[in-house]
This record gives C-alpha cells, structure tokens and sequence, in this order.
C-alpha cells in the first residue's frame, strides 16, 4: 500500500491531493519542503528493523522445534503485531520472493538513510545492522527479490528454513 509523504507550502500540497488521491488512501503533508523526505527515510528503518525482526523471530521459532506459521498467528494480534509482519511474514512462510519491494530498492534507500544521518550526525544504531543484513541476498542474486527474503539471511545463519510447518533445523 503506496503511503504518500510529501513536504511544502500547504496551498501547493492541497493542489497536488487530487492527483495523489488516486494512488493511495493515506496522504501526509509532513511540513515544508524536504520534510517528507526524511519521513520517507524514516519509514524505511522501520521497514528494515520490522522485516529483519519477523525474520529472525521466525528463524528462532522454527530453530527451536515450533511452526512459525503458528508462532506468527500466536503474535500477530499482540503487541508484536505489525503491518510489516502481517504483509511479510506469510510470503516468508509460503517462500513467495516475488518481487513487491525489492531488495535493491529498499538498499537504495537505507543507503540513502546511512547518508544522511552520517551528515546530520545522527545516530541509526538500528538501521545499520539492518543495511548489512540485506547484503547477504544482494551477494546471493536475490536484489531483484521481496526484501522479505532477507529471511533467507537468518535461515543461512541457524541452519533452519523457516516454512509452514517447518518446525526442525536442516
């Protein structure tokens, strides 16, 4: 789902709603101009840690001798719960890497995170760790993949494939 982030002057913003409106239901004017870039950025981190989290989360589960397809439905309503796992962990689960957010992109766009918050001095302990792990895909030949096959990381790392009903480390 396209959620639209856009900075400036609000008489310029209220002219361009018609036109986003028909790409997305959620439309944000987040302050002047280039502030919604950052919001872009910081969504991203939370799109990386959430998808690195539900990955190694899931990888636990199955490592550990549970489904995760029934540890993801024990947590999805609780406090755990996210729309990063609810859209990424069943393509995680069922092993559908078919491109929707592609690995390549999201590391265009955590590069872009590293940048700035390298030039604003600004610390993403988080985000870095996140970056890295996508590596491992991109050196793999998954870049042009769901950046939900980052759990393909966390599964070379424990020796496990995370799958419904998968539940033993290979």
């Amino acid at each position: 789902t396209l959620a639209i982030m856009a900075g400036g002057a609000k008489e310029d913003f209220e002219r361009a709603v018609p036109v986003f409106k028909p790409m997305s239901e959620t439309i944000t004017r987040t302050g002047e101009l280039g502030s919604g870039c950052m919001t872009k950025l910081a969504h991203q981190i939370i799109v990386g840690v959430n998808i690195a989290g539900v990955a190694e989360a899931l990888a636990l589960a199955a490592k550990g001798g549970v489904d995760p397809a029934v540890v993801f439905e024990a947590i999805r309503g609780g406090f755990a719960g996210s729309v990063v796992m609810d859209a990424k962990a069943p393509l995680m689960l069922d092993r559908n890497f078919e491109p929707g957010a592609r690995v390549a992109i999201h590391m265009k766009d955590m590069a872009n995170v590293l940048e700035t918050a390298h030039a604003l001095r600004a610390p993403v302990p988080m985000a870095a760790p996140a970056m890295a792990n996508m590596q491992s895909p991109k050196a793999n030949g998954m870049a042009k993949e769901d950046h939900s096959c980052m759990v393909r990381f966390y599964e070379m790392l424990g020796n496990v494939e995370v799958k419904r009903g998968g539940c033993q480390g290979r």
